[in-house]
């Protein structure tokens, strides 16, 4: 019998559970045109000038990529107004964030964070031995002067999701600014900016702008959501190029694919895709929020491709019955539910299928 077993720490995560993918939710229930609001992916898809670029691409899949993503960093450097060495590209903006715990925990040492954010966080700093200190949130928003409390001799790294995962909510330049002045020298914030993309407020903070002032900061942003990449899986960093050496030195070789490479770099250069995708988002979101304050159903304002709502009943219930209308989302905790805005029809149908199955547990309930 192997008596092979992880620490402790390992043993009480819970792995990241991803969004179920429509083929089988389809096989499971035998029914077809599944639509799937889950996993925060642009509905549109993938900008035309991307998709060419990988045609061309197939071409040369027995070559490596060039390891540090030179044009990549290139294109984002001139986007930004940095040098080339301040940006880190990652399979996934979440793989610098296991780089970053990785490179600057020892075992023992403190990672802030919110307690309903993005899991990999805790997980990245469970497996490099770390300890996650998770603050609560405050009306679904990072609470920075409770993490500001927090701090201790120990803490190295504050995570920091802006808008957060799954709330959609933000925090502003001033808050940020204001947080970024108390902190230590010693103590990284790495600042997810996952969905930045999507938000319009003008409040949201310039974080590069903070970046390009000295900060302890590391912005990380990704192809996956607003740019349709996310089966090529990439995502880059932008810090002090002190942070990115760092990283770079643990960073695994060819962490990023060519195919990815080239289809980021032409993703950056459609304009038009970009304003496209954050009209459709906008208008969206429109529906979505009349249609849930018709049903009086509370949510968080958003500035993300997502609303997080309380169903006001038990959520798993509710999460099943929509997955038999065929409607995939995400059930987060308790009566809450996450629901990405897809296309009109995507979204219309989510709120049939919603009020459908409010009405049929009102009655089982009844009954």
């Amino acid at each position: 019998m192997m008596s092979i077993v992880a620490t402790k720490a390992i043993q009480d995560l819970s792995p990241y559970v991803p969004g179920k993918p429509v083929e089988e939710l389809e096989r499971e229930l035998g029914i077809k045109n599944a639509i799937k609001l889950a996993s925060n992916e642009n509905p549109l898809g993938p900008s035309k000038k991307a998709i060419g670029v990988l045609t061309k691409g197939l071409l040369n899949l027995h070559r490596y990529p060039e390891g540090s993503g030179r044009l990549l960093r290139e294109a984002l450097a001139q986007k930004y107004k940095i040098l080339p060495d301040q940006v880190i590209l990652g399979n996934g903006s979440d793989e610098i964030m296991d780089l970053a715990a990785k490179t600057f925990l020892e075992p023992g040492d403190e990672a802030l964070m919110g307690d309903l954010t993005f899991a990999i966080y805790q997980i990245s700093v469970t497996a490099h031995h770390g300890v996650s200190v998770r603050v609560p949130l405050k009306e679904g928003r990072y609470d920075l002067d409770g993490m500001a409390r927090h701090f201790t001799p120990r803490t190295r790294l504050i995570f920091v999701c802006n808008p957060n995962n799954p709330t959609g909510t933000m925090v502003g330049q001033r808050d940020l600014v204001r947080f970024l002045d108390c902190l230590p020298t010693s103590v990284i914030v790495i600042l997810d900016e996952a969905y930045q993309e999507y938000a319009t407020s003008p409040d949201f903070p310039d974080s590069v702008g903070l970046v390009k002032q000295g900060r302890p900061l590391m912005v990380l942003r990704t192809f996956s959501k607003i740019y349709g990449l996310a089966g090529l899986r990439i995502g880059y960093g932008i810090s002090q190029r002190k942070i990115v050496e760092y990283l770079n030195r643990v960073r695994l070789p060819f962490n990023t694919n060519s195919l990815a490479q080239s289809a980021a770099v032409a993703a950056l250069g459609d304009e038009a895709h970009l304003r496209k995708s954050v009209r459709l988002n906008e208008d969206g979101k429109a529906f979505m929020t009349k249609a849930l304050d018709e049903l009086k159903l509370r949510y968080f304002p958003t500035q993300a491709n997502f609303i997080y709502l309380d169903v006001r009943q038990d959520g798993r219930s509710v999460y099943e019955a929509l997955l038999r209308e065929g409607v995939i989302v995400r059930h987060i905790q308790e009566s809450w539910l996450r629901v990405s805005i897809g296309r009109p029809t995507e979204n219309r149908r989510f709120m049939r299928a919603l009020k459908k199955v409010l009405s049929d547990l009102k009655e089982k309930n009844r009954a």
